[in-house]
């Protein structure tokens, strides 16, 4: 029962912090909710025995990614006007889209309403890194490798939306750099020694 009770507590915390993120008016504390968010998720995979999971939650995730998303929020010169010109044109879609989710999640609990036995303790020598790579490469391989090809698109397209051209901006042509010679940059003056 501790451990039910334990569970219900960090939902509940992961549950507010993930409304708090999208409804954040600073896009910093945004980013700290949502470190909030995968902090507790952590605890959920930690009572589910899946250490390897929590650890790698809180590494990557709270470790390395969100420290760069909390460093780029912050140096980023952000227009919230500007970010929240559409919010009230794509209400009804978002609106629909949780809805219809928050529906499916009923759904879910309705039908799981059974009670289920607890995970228990794994036996000797049981290792859940060892199994996560058994499963996840070669049951889940396909889905796998399609989850790394978008993240790369991800990646290309976060970069292509943000880079911005700007008056002020110097940029190196190596083309112009390879070509440089000594004669060019270096220029010997000869001149006559003074004397006192």
């Amino acid at each position: 029962m501790f451990e039910t009770w334990v569970f219900y507590a960090l939902a509940a915390v992961l549950l507010v912090s993930g409304l708090l993120v999208i409804t954040a008016r600073n896009p910093v504390h945004g980013v700290l909710f949502l470190v909030l968010a995968f902090f507790t998720a952590s605890g959920i995979w930690l009572l589910l025995r899946a250490e390897f999971l929590a650890i790698t939650l809180v590494v990557v995730y709270v470790g390395a990614v969100m420290v760069l998303f909390l460093f780029v929020v912050m140096m980023l010169d952000i227009n919230l006007e500007r970010v929240r010109e559409g919010f009230w044109g794509n209400l009804p879609l978002a609106a629909g889209v949780g809805i219809l989710m928050a529906a499916e999640m009923v759904l879910l609990l309705l039908r799981g309403s059974q009670p289920t036995a607890s995970p228990g303790a794994p036996p000797p020598g049981f290792s859940n890194t060892k199994a996560l790579g058994r499963v996840l490469y070669t049951q889940y391989a396909y889905a796998f490798e399609i989850a790394a090809v978008l993240l790369l698109v991800a990646i290309i397209a976060a970069i292509a939306l943000t880079l911005r051209k700007r008056k002020d901006s110097r940029s190196q042509d190596p083309s112009e750099q390879v070509k440089a010679r000594r004669e060019d940059r270096v220029r010997l003056v000869s001149m006559q020694s003074e004397k006192e």
